[in-house]
C-alpha cells in the first residue's frame, strides 16, 4: 500500500455538549495540525499516489470552510458535538467528495482511502479513516 501525506492546520472555536466534557462545555479555542493521508494499492501510470498541490490545496480549502469559526454557529455542523475525532470525520468526507467530484485530478480516482489525523496537541490526536 503506498500513501502521501499532506498537512496544513486550522484554528477553530467550539464548545462540546454534555457533562463527559466538562469545563470544555464552555466556548474555547483550539488549533489543529492536520494531516491527510491519502492510500492506493498501486501507483497510477505517473508513478503518484496522488498530486502532492493538489492534494495540499483541497486540503486547505476544505480547512478554509472550518477555520476561524465558532464552530457551534456552522449550519453544515448543526447538532453535530465537534470533538476532535468527529472533525476528523468532516474533513475526511469533504476531501472524499473532493476526490470523487476530481478536484483532485483523473489519477486521484484510483485512491483507495484517505485518512484525517487532527493533531490537538504534541501529546493527543485522533484519526478517521474510511474508503474511497
Amino acid at each position: 500500500m503506498f500513501s502521501v501525506t499532506v498537512r496544513d492546520h486550522m484554528m477553530i472555536a467550539h464548545s462540546l455538549r454534555g457533562e463527559v466534557f466538562g469545563p470544555a462545555q464552555r466556548l474555547h479555542g483550539a488549533t489543529y495540525v492536520v494531516d491527510a493521508t491519502f492510500r492506493r494499492e498501486a501507483l497510477d501510470p505517473d508513478s503518484l499516489v496522488v498530486d502532492i498541490g493538489r492534494a495540499a490545496e483541497q486540503l486547505r480549502e476544505v480547512l478554509g470552510e472550518l477555520g476561524y469559526r465558532n464552530l457551534d454557529d456552522e449550519p453544515t455542523l448543526t447538532g453535530l458535538t465537534t470533538t476532535t475525532e468527529a472533525l476528523a470525520q468532516v474533513v475526511a468526507d469533504r476531501l472524499a467528495e473532493r476526490v470523487h467530484d476530481g478536484r483532485l485530478g483523473e489519477g486521484a480516482r484510483g485512491l483507495s482511502a484517505v485518512a484525517v489525523t487532527l493533531h490537538e496537541s504534541h501529546v493527543a490526536w485522533a484519526t478517521y479513516e474510511r474508503s474511497l
